[in-house]
């Protein structure tokens, strides 16, 4: 557990440290509740990948991408996890005025605990995937607002695997 937890650890700090100059950098402060109805509170970190992955003739459907790394507080649980995760987020339109975009990643996380008891769930491991889909609004000055449904899992590495849920609230503004 020690060795996944440094892993995730040298991972977060890599990804920061060896990020493209001109990437564009984010804060998000995030407020959810778990499928056990525990609050869960997240400060995240987000470096964009630099430059569009893929953009339609006209420009106005971009997918872009970004690492996601984060530090989640679980409530009720007296639990936290940190977490690493390549986020691609495809926009829809351009200009003046808020633009749609919807979200997906899947990385990893490392739980403190790994039963919940208040949610009624054992996690089986330490080391969770952590699989997120998303939609918000984007802003002129760069900040964001959205809405991410997460589920964690060990992927049936180790039993039980029964997993966690948690919808969130989130706001993103650029660093």
């Amino acid at each position: 557990m020690k060795k996944c937890r440094l892993w995730l650890g040298s991972a977060i700090l890599g990804a920061m440290a060896f990020q493209p100059a001109l990437a564009e950098r984010g804060l998000t402060a995030e407020l959810g509740q778990t499928s056990g109805s525990d609050m869960v509170y997240r400060l995240g970190m987000q470096f964009d990948f630099g430059k569009p992955i893929w953009q339609s003739d006209s420009g106005s459907v971009q997918l872009e991408g970004y690492w996601d790394a984060g530090i989640t507080r679980w409530g009720g649980e007296n639990a936290t996890s940190a977490s690493i995760t390549p986020i691609f987020q495809m926009r829809f339109g351009q200009g003046a005025g808020p633009i749609p975009f919807i979200e997906a990643g899947i990385g990893a996380a490392v739980f403190s605990e790994t039963e919940f008891k208040e949610a009624d769930r054992d996690l089986g491991s330490a080391f969770q995937f952590e699989d997120l889909i998303g939609a918000g609004l984007r802003f002129d000055s760069g900040t964001q607002a959205g809405i991410r449904l997460y589920h964690y899992s060990n992927a049936g590495l180790k039993e039980p695997n029964q997993g966690i849920n948690k919808v969130a609230l989130y706001y993103r503004m650029a660093i």
